[in-house]
């Protein structure tokens, strides 16, 4: 027997308008946060006053011109899901700079053939098992699917998991819920909940959302303290890079902000400043979550100096002449999208238009990987591909692939036994490709990295000459109309 679906109604002036709000928080946040970026680690920041506002307009930063990226492929090619392959050629054309960390190596697994979700498997990228570009990716794709938490997650994770993996996705099912489910309720603790409810039991963002909030109880009124006590239990590697921008601090944090602002947007945003660590990803989501809450029209109201322009300042081929508006007229589109292909439609009552959008409970959709048993699938399945594809016969980007993946899934001693020269060959195809070695052993300390790094010694991958820092790829010039080739090709 067969369930008849249910519905909720949503005004669709009161959607229109939770999605400008959204994406306005998340502007401002990701914007005002960049001067608090990374500044205080040991101790909290002291901002005692915040007043909300954009007097230049929006520019792009990877807070949200990813996203951006892919809500504009989404509309031109009028798909939700962009098939894998396209994704990698939109970053090979689009993507040359300004990333760091777990997008960059991804950039560069580009480069020797790797599609996504692979540039993000942990297997293959050691950064992404606690880069928070799970988080920081993600907003959007809460805005898109109002009320609709699971829908928001798969949507989330399948632009997200081209660079992370593991914990950090999910970071990106915790926040898209919360954006979701922030079209139907102000209530903080509902919306905590709900974000709490689509995660893997088992993960450490459910333990690290049951201490925040159990530490917000003990101490409602002292952000400080739950700062200090989050600091002290989640700070675990002597203070390196991966305790300043991991997912648990900035995660943490995040959470703590939404607790503390307690619906006030500036006071959420202060707080999250004051958190710091990577102040401008944990303000842009608050903002986000709080924006959505507030509504558009509300945050006008306030008298705060806002210019609606999105200004591109870092990716190619991509508009020139975006607002802010504009970007947020492309989420409206998909989201009516995104309600009809889940059953949902755009109606008349009365002399209202409303959503009928179908309802759905907060669930986890992609559970904690093993990183041992996801190891063992990739070797089971391309364990023939690799050998195969070191061959003469292949091309030579396929040969540094398999060289990579050999070295990636522990194969690459079979390799050099069973084909030595074959072996030989591919290898230096692979250390042709200065970047990867650049990034594998000379970006910060993580622990998937080190094993990796000791197989790729021992397998013969060089060193290289100096760190990438931030390697900008041969192409720099965007363009209006390199975008609008792109967006009508067939």
């Amino acid at each position: 027997m067969t369930t008849a679906q249910e519905f909720i109604e949503l005004d669709a002036e009161v959607m229109w308008d939770k999605i400008r709000g959204g994406l306005l928080g998340q502007m401002i946040g990701n914007l005002a946060g960049l001067p608090h970026e990374m500044l205080y680690i040991s101790e909290p920041g002291n901002v005692e006053e915040y007043t909300p506002a954009l007097p230049e307009g929006a520019e792009t930063d990877d807070d949200t011109d990813f996203e951006w990226m892919y809500i504009c492929a989404m509309q031109d090619k009028g798909t939700l899901f962009i098939p894998h392959q396209e994704v990698a050629n939109l970053w090979r054309t689009r993507i040359n700079r300004g990333i760091w960390c777990s997008n960059q190596y991804a950039r560069v697994l580009m480069d020797i053939g790797f599609e996504p979700p692979m540039t993000g498997d942990f297997v293959l990228n050691p950064w992404a098992d606690f880069n928070i570009s799970g988080q920081f990716v993600c907003e959007s794709f809460g805005l898109i699917a109002p009320g609709m938490p699971q829908t928001a997650s798969r949507i989330g994770l399948h632009y997200t998991r081209v660079t992370i993996d593991g914990e950090p996705a999910q970071s990106t099912q915790l926040f898209t819920t919360m954006i979701a489910m922030a079209f139907l309720t102000d209530d903080i603790d509902e919306i905590l909940d709900a974000g709490e409810a689509a995660l893997d039991p088992n993960c450490v963002h459910k333990q690290l959302m049951d201490d925040i909030r159990g530490w917000h109880r003990e101490n409602p009124d002292n952000w400080r303290a739950t700062r200090a006590l989050l600091k002290a239990k989640y700070t675990k590697y002597d203070g390196a890079m991966r305790d300043k921008n991991g997912y648990e601090l900035n995660s943490g944090s995040t959470i703590a902000a939404v607790l503390y602002g307690n619906g006030d947007f500036a006071e959420t945003l202060r707080t999250a400043f004051n958190f710091g660590w990577d102040a401008d990803n944990t303000a842009a989501t608050a903002g986000t979550i709080v924006g959505t809450m507030k509504g558009y029209r509300w945050m006008l109201s306030q008298g705060w100096q806002i210019v609606d322009r999105y200004r591109n300042t870092s990716r190619d081929g991509m508009p020139m002449d975006e607002t802010i508006s504009s970007f947020a007229d492309r989420l409206i589109t998909i989201s009516e999208s995104v309600i009809e292909d889940q059953g949902g439609e755009r109606v008349r009552n009365g002399f209202r238009t409303v959503y009928r959008i179908p309802v759905q409970k907060p669930a986890n959709v992609y559970p904690m990987p093993s990183f041992d048993s996801a190891q063992a699938k990739l070797r089971d399945k391309y364990h023939d591909w690799i050998m195969s594809s070191m061959k003469p016969s292949a091309d030579a980007q396929d040969r540094a692939r398999a060289a990579y993946m050999a070295i990636a899934l522990d194969l690459a001693e079979e390799a050099k036994r069973v084909q030595p020269q074959d072996w030989a060959a591919a290898l230096e195809e692979l250390n042709r490709v200065e970047q990867i070695s650049q990034v594998l052993y000379h970006h910060s300390d993580v622990p998937l990295a080190d094993p990796l790094r000791e197989r790729a010694s021992k397998a013969g991958l060089k060193k290289g000459d100096s760190e990438l820092t931030e390697w900008i790829w041969s192409r720099t010039t965007a363009t209006t109309e390199d975008y609008e080739s792109w967006s009508t090709e067939s």
